[in-house]
């Protein structure tokens, strides 16, 4: 024991650093001396022995000299004690039990010796005032503090009354800097209900979110859910929206084994969560062979898809990653994102061109020969193609066929083309341009000794110009959100899950093929934004108007996924489908294609014309 004690000695600290500590020498010889007196009156019920009262000024004389000494040599006295922890609470334990055995030694030695009683009462009561002296400063302070420095806090539901909501309600009163303040909790779990977490009460499940937020004047909900099924999660969130509180989530379990649940980790509930599905089941094995240490080409690789591809390619290891970009800041900062994370374990190669020239295109296949190539380059705002079908059809139509000849002519071993509903049935410019590039791969496929295939799917969240993020922006600016049609819908998928299941299909292409991605149930985009309203703690028409404008040039109130009546073929993902297309006269048609003569650019008429040949089932009378 003693050599445990000796490690909190230091031979240099006779003295005394600042006024506080001087303070509490004082009131520590008080403290010891006291202690001794109470301990005798405890011992005898106040009817102290004469003898006892004798002894009591030797005691005290040496009873301060031996517990200053002792407490001068554990640093008791040097301590800045508004900081004080737990650390310095053991050190007081173990100065005023080394001062004890002390007193009693000497006790011992000089025949003035107590009932053992009497040391244990006063050493208990030395122990208490000493520590509590030092403690209350730090108390004092931080209510000083508090008082001096309140913020205003948001009175916050939790749903969720496991681990990880435990440690978020802790942090949350614990953190200073917090601007939450836990007042209830919700939990399915009826063994929870009445009880607390971390002094918060749990009124009950889901039934009570509506009621216990208006009774106690919730302003956030918070959901610490991290390991509930998405099915509950989407109940839930429906539940809180009604509440017309905010929302905002604990995503996933951070760092429990070390009990570390951060309030940074929370964030606002997007409508990301509120369209998720079960979660995607890649073949991380089948992906890595195909794309480890290969040479990958993405075209169009600083857009919002492009550059998510490179992100995941990127994690799969390959030789060289080439992101091919016409518009450099993207590619500049995408370029910078890559290098911060993988350093020198990546070679990436970011090169400026357009594959509209087929000359640039050239010269990278020679250069830097891909063996894998993800072609998400292209023009895709449909009511601006609707304005400028030369400019779709020059990048979309002739830009892919450059591409595809060039991975053909130096024997590139996959192509993946990324495609859209919106080439089903088209009734714009983008769409039907996207289903010329679609035929253009079926017919490079079977001509080529290049696997060449097509993934075809809806919107995605978040993507350059989607709907999303103008509605955002929409509800910043007060309103109202802008809306085409009461009825329209559109499939929604998010970006990664997307690119993720893009990868998928193109592990399992044999060439040919239009994979087509499920992308769940069509959403209704009012639906859509008046939950985007909610989400931001607003009311529908209330605080935000919402406004109908019509249907702009090319768009169709809903998209569809698959052209043939004959249905899809299914693979062994089950998000992941292949469309039964019918076969067509692919030689006729690409003659047909590079027979178009570059000088009717000059006429948006002819243009339009040459895309109907190609496409009869384009129609711009929808």
């Amino acid at each position: 024991m003693f050599s445990e004690v000796a490690c909190f000695f230091n031979w240099e600290v006779f003295n005394l650093r600042n006024l506080s500590n001087k303070i509490y020498l004082l009131l520590d010889c008080l403290f010891v001396n006291v202690a001794i007196c109470i301990g005798l009156i405890i011992k005898f019920d106040g009817d102290v022995p004469v003898v006892f009262i004798r002894m009591l000024p030797l005691t005290c004389v040496f009873t301060t000299v031996a517990s200053l000494t002792v407490f001068f040599l554990f640093d008791i006295y040097s301590m800045l004690w508004t900081y004080a922890s737990v650390e310095e609470l053991i050190r007081i334990l173990f100065a005023t039990v080394t001062a004890l055995i002390v007193q009693y030694l000497f006790a011992i030695s000089s025949h003035i010796l107590y009932p053992v009683s009497v040391y244990i009462i006063s050493w208990m009561i030395s122990f208490f005032w000493v520590g509590g002296s030092r403690y209350s400063s730090r108390i004092i302070k931080n209510l000083k503090i508090n008082k001096k420095k309140r913020i205003y806090r948001k009175r916050i539901m939790i749903i969720g009354a496991g681990e990880a909501s435990s440690l978020l309600i802790k942090e949350m009163k614990n953190n200073k800097r917090s601007i939450y303040e836990p007042i209830v909790a919700v939990d399915d779990d009826n063994k929870k209900h009445n009880s607390q977490i971390n002094g918060v009460l749990v009124v009950g499940g889901r039934e009570k979110i509506i009621k216990a937020a208006m009774d106690r004047n919730i302003e956030e909900i918070v959901l610490a859910m991290p390991s509930a099924k998405k099915k509950e999660t989407l109940e839930i969130i429906d539940i809180c929206q009604k509440t017309g509180c905010k929302l905002k989530v604990l995503p996933s379990v951070y760092s429990l084994v070390n009990e570390e649940v951060s309030i940074k980790e929370i964030r606002d509930v997007t409508v990301e969560d509120l369209l998720q599905r079960d979660e995607i089941l890649l073949s991380i094995e089948e992906i890595s062979v195909y794309l480890k240490d290969k040479i990958i080409l993405v075209t169009g690789g600083g857009g919002s898809i492009g550059s998510e591809l490179c992100r995941q390619i990127a994690s799969y290891k390959p030789k060289s990653l080439l992101i091919f970009e016409i518009y450099e800041n993207g590619a500049y900062d995408l370029q910078n994102e890559l290098v911060q994370k993988y350093k020198d374990e990546l070679d990436i190669k970011v090169i400026i061109g357009s594959i509209r020239d087929k000359e640039r295109l050239n010269y990278v296949f020679s250069k830097f020969n891909p063996e894998i190539v993800f072609h998400a380059a292209a023009h895709k705002h449909v009511p601006l193609m609707e304005f400028n079908p030369q400019e779709a059809v020059k990048n979309n139509v002739f830009g892919t066929l450059n591409l595809a000849e060039c991975a053909n002519q130096h024997n590139c071993k996959k192509f993946v083309l990324i495609s859209t509903d919106k080439a089903v049935n088209p009734a714009s410019i983008m769409g039907a341009t996207k289903r010329i590039a679609e035929l253009i791969v079926r017919y490079m496929n079977s001509i080529s000794g290049t696997q060449f295939s097509a993934v075809r799917f809806g919107n995605v969240l978040g993507s350059n110009g989607s709907v999303v993020p103008l509605f955002k922006r929409q509800i910043e600016y007060g309103g109202p959100i802008t809306i085409t049609h009461p009825e329209v819908t559109r499939y929604f998928m998010t970006i990664p899950e997307a690119v993720s299941l893009v990868i998928q299909s193109g592990a399992m292409m044999k060439g040919g093929e239009i994979f087509v991605l499920d992308m769940g149930k069509p959403v209704k985009i009012v639906d859509l934004a008046r939950s985007l309203i909610t989400l931001s703690g607003l009311k529908p028409d209330v605080d935000i108007d919402i406004e109908y404008v019509g249907l702009r040039p090319g768009e169709k109130l809903y998209e569809e996924l698959l052209t043939s009546e004959d249905g899809v073929d299914v693979t062994k993902n089950d998000k992941i489908f292949i469309e039964k297309a019918k076969e067509i006269e692919y030689e006729k048609y690409i003659q047909e294609i590079k027979s178009f003569d570059p000088g009717d650019f000059e006429s948006s008429e002819k243009v339009i014309e040459f895309i109907k040949r190609l496409v009869p089932a384009y129609r711009d009378d929808l």
